[in-house]
């Protein structure tokens, strides 16, 4: 049995919307095993939002236990979780949040400053980043010079560059026509068979067949959590 990357037990997040109370996630658990590629569906207002900021260290339960790389988030200061965030959790958004004054090289080389790593060693990491994901003739560009699927593919060489044991997938295909969605989906396949474990968050049942396990969450709870044969 893989190691456990994301613990979640009895999760529950309850937010004050003046004077009521807005039950987000209601109780829910499962474990993520470092390598699995997982996507948590649902629709807008389900809570799988809510559960993305949980793994991503970004918020912290009203009770239940969270524990990300093996660590309980619950108790952690402010800049605690950042380190685990930096260290630990790659990110890539729906609207990929490139700086648009850097390059692509740049943008990449960004999360590595934050760790304390030398220029020299900065760009030759980021060089390999862009690289894998096929925009080593891109690096000088600016993210307004580049296609939509190409700013998803720095965004996603930016999550790796740093080397994390998860990457964090926020409707990342949401922004794309749909071949250019496909070709993103493969390139996290291809980055998931090195080990790094992906979690997908995303209403579009497509994306949920399409990864080999997916957690469906309504109304703060799961309503289903299962593997998908058919998947790579």
């Amino acid at each position: 049995m893989s190691e456990r990357v994301i613990s979640m037990r009895d999760v529950t997040k309850v937010y004050a919307m003046g004077e009521e109370s807005v039950h987000a996630l209601r109780g829910i658990s499962f474990d993520i095993a470092q390598g699995e590629f997982v996507s948590i569906m649902g629709p807008s207002g389900s809570g799988k939002s809510t559960c993305m900021n949980m793994i991503g260290c970004l918020d912290r339960p009203t009770s239940g236990i969270v524990e990300i790389g093996g660590k309980e988030t619950a108790q952690m200061s402010e800049r605690e979780l950042a380190v685990l965030r930096n260290q630990t959790v790659g990110f890539v958004f729906q609207q990929y949040h490139l700086l648009p004054a850097m390059t692509v090289l740049e943008n990449v080389m960004l999360p590595l400053r934050y760790q304390g790593i030398e220029r020299a060693d900065r760009k030759g990491m980021a060089e390999a980043a862009l690289e894998k994901v096929g925009l080593g003739d891109r690096m000088k560009h600016l993210p307004n010079e580049l296609s939509g699927g190409q700013k998803q593919r720095v965004a996603i060489a930016r999550a790796m560059v740093t080397r994390p044991s998860i990457i964090l997938a926020d409707e990342p295909t949401g922004a794309l026509d749909s071949a250019t969605g496909r070709a993103v989906l493969d390139l996290f396949g291809e980055i998931n068979v090195s080990g790094t474990t992906i979690v997908i968050v995303t209403h579009d049942p497509g994306i949920g067949a399409s990864t080999r396990r997916c957690i469906r969450i309504l109304d703060g709870l799961i309503q289903s959590d299962a593997l998908n044969e058919a998947a790579k």
